[in-house]
């Protein structure tokens, strides 16, 4: 067996956080980071919840007005954790694929490397998560602090402002350290889909050799879906705030439900961009590799068909010879089936299946908006009433 000497495993897991989180024991055979995610959230929600409840607030705390940021702490922050535990390896092992697989020539392994290398240079610095925290910290200091349940993101609606005071624990607690962490997570991760993005692009120029006639009908390249399916959790964060936002705003009246489909497909163009957009980076080699299958496979064809046709049709045919058990025949089936093969490449690397895992991510979060308009004790009742024929 070849060994692919001087590849290193690709990772997308590093930085400061990540090593304090190896230092707490809070990451586990460095790439399950889940622990981490959950720890985080969970602690930031314990300490809003007991600054809510020695300040009064816990009626309004656990009210639909405070869902958001349930909802940001409790869900969202420990997927962000659980899709990079999943995804991470399946980075590593799109690498060793096309290494494997010979996709990336002997001759480029070289260059493969240094650009391995150089991710993960970007990936282990401190320098961008020291400028993603700074700039949310900027952010929450320049929006003004109305109150806690009133103007923050994630805690509209449900209180008069009037009885609230403006500079509660709570409310500083969540704006000044949980949305900050929130978004400070969400802006680490548009940087590792950025690394991901650049890698992608760059292994793209590497004179890949697809083959067309490759059974995953992309030339070799279709483990590259099982890896982007491993996004489904963090596609489920996407999905679960927008719709913990979209019910804050209908039930404070500031939005009727018909208003939710633009938000809907908002939502859904949003997360092709994020989790299908890489994958349009090898369409161009994809469609030069179908363009050259045909061309090669159809010359072939050519050849093959016109010997057929003088062995078994021609003048010169050899009438002793049995057509029974004789693997032209067969030869020429499997020779219009590889023909087909070539023709049936996907231009994209986008499949049913994975288009279906991720529409069902980013709209099952959304479904609980339904009970707006069709509460579900109504919808019950009106199940049972048909159902008895009253």
């Amino acid at each position: 067996m070849e060994q692919h000497e001087g590849i290193e495993d690709f990772s997308l897991l590093g930085g400061p956080l990540h090593r304090m989180g190896c230092r707490l024991g809070l990451v586990r055979n460095r790439t399950n980071t889940t622990a981490l995610g959950c720890a985080l959230g969970a602690s930031l929600w314990s300490v809003l919840l007991a600054l809510a409840l020695i300040e009064g607030l816990g009626p309004v705390f656990f009210s639909i007005a405070a869902i958001g940021a349930h909802v940001r702490l409790l869900v969202a922050i420990p997927m962000m954790f659980v899709c990079e535990a999943s995804v991470d390896p399946r980075f590593t092992d799109f690498v060793r694929v096309i290494v494997r697989s010979q996709v990336v020539p002997a001759s480029t392994r070289t260059v493969l490397q240094s650009e391995i290398a150089r991710i993960a240079r970007w990936r282990d610095a401190w320098l961008p998560e020291a400028f993603f925290l700074l700039a949310t910290v900027l952010l929450a200091l320049a929006v003004p602090n109305v109150s806690f349940f009133h103007y923050l993101a994630g805690l509209t609606g449900g209180s008069n402002p009037s009885t609230v005071s403006a500079a509660t624990w709570s409310s500083q607690w969540y704006w000044m350290v949980c949305m900050t962490l929130f978004r400070f997570l969400w802006l680490r991760w548009l940087w590792r889909l950025a690394l991901w993005s650049f890698f992608l692009w760059r292994v793209s120029k590497l004179g890949l050799r697809l083959v067309p006639t490759h059974p995953d009908h992309a030339g070799g390249l279709g483990f590259l879906q099982v890896v982007h399916t491993e996004f489904i959790p963090l596609v489920v964060a996407i999905s679960a705030t927008q719709s913990a936002s979209l019910a804050q705003d209908i039930a404070s009246g500031r939005m009727e439900f018909d208003a939710i489909y633009s938000g809907v497909a908002f939502i859904l163009v949003a997360d092709a961009l994020l989790f299908l957009g890489p994958l349009l980076i090898f369409s161009r080699n994809l469609w030069e590799c179908q363009v050259k299958g045909l061309s090669d496979y159809g010359a072939f064809a050519e050849r093959y068909v016109n010997e057929f046709n003088r062995k078994w049709l021609g003048a010169d045919s050899a009438p002793d010879e049995s057509l029974l058990g004789t693997a032209d025949i067969q030869s020429l089936a499997d020779l219009s089936n590889s023909v087909s093969v070539v023709r049936d490449m996907r231009l994209v690397l986008v499949s049913p299946s994975m288009l279906m895992y991720l529409t069902a991510a980013a709209l099952l979060p959304l479904i609980p908006l339904v009970l707006f308009k069709y509460p579900f004790a109504d919808l019950a009742a009106k199940f049972f009433e048909r159902l008895s024929g009253l």
